[in-house]
């Protein structure tokens, strides 16, 4: 599975993801960095198949809307820590396997789990 982690989610989640076995980018490394417009960050993530790690509302309504981005994952904790993200996130991976296998989902993260829209 490769990840791809918008401009408000930490190295430390990108770095941890990578020593998980999976490949992981920040959108400050690639394109044209934290100015990266929604769309554009959209389409290389469709176009590459990856998937989008955000704390932005706009990429959920886009997805509902449009199915655009095809893979999310929508992070619903506010001001959390990067170590209790990446705790949760923990719980969450071991499951991507399965929901990765869907061409088109959305997953939202709060504290009290994940709901998969499928």
């Amino acid at each position: 599975m490769r990840f791809l982690c918008d401009v408000h989610i930490s190295y430390k989640l990108v770095k941890h993801l990578e020593n998980s076995g999976f490949a992981a980018i920040h959108i400050n490394t690639i394109l044209d960095k934290w100015f990266t417009k929604d769309k554009d960050i959209t389409t290389y993530a469709d176009i590459n198949d990856f998937i989008i790690i955000t704390k932005d509302a706009d990429f959920r309504d886009s997805h509902l809307l449009k199915k655009q981005p095809k893979k999310l994952i929508k992070i619903n904790l506010g001001n959390t820590s990067n170590n209790r993200l990446i705790e949760l996130l923990d719980e969450l991976l071991p499951k991507m396997s399965t929901i990765n296998h869907h061409e088109v989902f959305l997953v939202e993260l709060d504290e009290s789990g994940f709901y998969l829209t499928a």
